[in-house]
């Protein structure tokens, strides 16, 4: 059986930024960023997550991911994070 992979968008309050990242194991990542064991998030915890999709396949989320940083603009992100709220502690089933 696949596992689901996720495209996400975090957003740090304490430094105003952005994060978009891939994954198949949202929960063990989303504790990396938060814990400060991933190198590019490690300072502006605590992150949110402000923005998840679910794909059941890695090449169409890997290409999800790339499409959404090649925009680079916060306003977008900000777009795609407007009105959608997620809990961390209620994370999808993976």
């Amino acid at each position: 059986m696949k596992s689901s992979c996720f495209v996400y968008v975090l957003y740090s309050p304490s430094k105003d930024r952005f994060y978009v990242g891939y994954t198949r194991q949202l929960a063990d990542r989303f504790q990396r960023h938060q814990t400060g064991r991933s190198k590019s998030t490690k300072s502006g915890s605590p992150w949110l997550i402000v923005y998840l999709e679910r794909f059941d396949n890695a090449s169409v989320a890997y290409q999800r991911e790339t499409q959404i940083k090649r925009r680079k603009s916060k306003d977008y992100l900000r777009e795609l994070a407007d009105g959608y709220i997620a809990n961390p502690f209620l994370l999808p089933n993976e």
